[in-house]
């Protein structure tokens, strides 16, 4: 069988789902008592009491059919009336003597069984009335003097407030069912916190988290701890390292600079001021690169429009072809703006080098922001676009490399930055200019 569809509707959180397993075994507990209660204890307390006033009502009727006369027949009865608490009548009064079918409330459960036991012992029985009074019975019984009405107390045949315990039982179910929440939420607090605190660490914010909750909840919080104490002691040690790398090869360089500026102007010394510049620009890239796996400076919430639009105006300072199409302003977002603004010029500086023009759209949804820069240029082939955004990749069929020089770090910087704010950068089909589409995408 396919369950797919009770996915649909089941809650996705984590409250919904621990509420759920909560509830409904009370619920259904409560079903099951309601209707096995009702049915077999009431419904039996109910027809044994209905036979006990069977058996009266069988003397009355003998009595009556006994008597010599009609007014004999009243005299025993008012004998009886007052040792069995009726009241009766004979003939039956005008207002009983018209009715000639059962009348009982729609949500009276126990007259059901009433009416059917005094139907199955008493033939004669012309009708009964459980609606005229509450709290008594009226009972038409034809008899060879005439029309008999017995009329008694309703507690003689149904138990008095059945409703008490089903009230009781619901009343404290809902009672425990409401500690029983609280102590639950008390519970998946711990767990809420280290998925915040986790969700944060993704979009390169560290948040404090402290180890709380139960025994597995604090196993997996001192887990998570550990393992971005790791995380950011890794990428500080690459951090290092790849400073030291670098700092080392620019003192070698810089004496190969000097040498070549001593030399004799030739072709052979531009080629390799060429080489020792490419050299420069490839360990700048390779260091830029490093840094950009490490959180660098804290997240700001700045208004989304205003920081793409400054970007995109130093951009035409600088001399680059880019304009901002449309992007109404209000919206806020959260992130470290001097590493957003590294991904940002990135696709810019690209969208440049490889196309005539540029343009920006910015897009603002439920679930966070696009920022997308389209460029009129060749384009990337569908099939090689996630090979582009790895490290020191050049796509000579993709990219002309007469437009500019690169290492093929642009575009795995910016999806790096990206990353660490928890969002993504997406490549595509320019439907504006026809070129690339970079796509920055933000969470909220």
């Amino acid at each position: 069988m396919n369950f797919r569809w009770l996915k649909q509707v089941m809650p996705r959180g984590l409250y919904g789902r621990a509420a759920l397993i909560l509830i409904l075994p009370v619920v259904t507990i409560q079903l099951v008592v309601s209707v096995v209660f009702i049915q077999r204890h009431f419904e039996r307390v109910t027809r044994q009491m209905t036979e006990g006033m069977v058996r009266e009502i069988v003397l009355l009727d003998q009595v009556v059919t006994k008597a010599a006369t009609i007014e004999a027949a009243r005299g025993r009865l008012a004998e009886l009336d007052e040792a069995l608490g009726f009241i009766t009548a004979l003939p039956a009064p005008a207002s009983v003597a018209k009715n000639r079918g059962d009348r009982r409330k729609f949500l009276d459960l126990t007259g059901i069984v009433v009416l059917s036991t005094l139907h199955e012992n008493l033939p004669a029985i012309r009708s009964i009335d459980l609606v005229s009074d509450d709290n008594k019975v009226a009972v038409a019984l034809e008899t060879p003097k005439g029309l008999l009405s017995v009329i008694f107390p309703r507690g003689r045949v149904s138990a008095s407030n059945p409703h008490q315990l089903l009230v009781l039982m619901v009343f404290v179910s809902i009672l425990m069912t409401l500690i029983a929440y609280l102590f639950l939420r008390n519970q998946l607090r711990p767990i809420l916190r280290l998925a915040r605190a986790a969700e944060a660490f993704g979009k390169g914010r560290n948040v404090d988290y402290r180890v709380s909750g139960a025994t597995e909840v604090r196993s997996a919080g001192s887990a998570f701890l550990d393992m971005r104490a790791r995380i950011e002691r890794q990428i500080e040690q690459r951090t290092l390292m790849l400073s030291g790398v670098s700092h080392d090869l620019r003192t070698p360089l810089t004496r190969l600079r000097l040498a070549l500026s001593m030399m004799p102007e030739s072709p052979d010394v531009e080629a390799m001021e060429r080489d020792v510049d490419e050299m420069g620009r490839l360990v700048d890239a390779f260091l830029d690169f490093a840094r950009e796996g490490a959180t660098q400076g804290n997240p700001e919430t700045l208004e989304i429009c205003g920081f793409v639009r400054g970007v995109v105006e130093d951009a035409q300072r600088a001399g680059q072809k880019v304009t901002l199409v449309g992007c109404e302003g209000g919206e806020t977002a959260t992130f470290r703006p001097d590493a957003l603004r590294r991904a940002f010029e990135n696709l810019i500086g690209n969208a440049n080098r490889y196309g005539e023009r540029a343009e920006v759209t910015v897009s603002i949804g439920k679930t966070g922001w696009r920022i997308a820069v389209h460029d009129d240029g060749p384009g990337i082939a569908p099939e090689r676009r996630d090979e582009a955004m790895r490290p020191f990749t050049r796509l000579d069929p993709a990219r002309n490399q007469d437009r500019g020089q690169g290492v093929g770090l642009g575009l795995s910087i910016a999806a790096d930055i990206l990353r660490s704010h928890g969002g993504s950068l997406k490549l595509g089909h320019s439907e504006r200019l026809g070129g690339l589409m970079a796509e920055m995408i933000l969470p909220r």
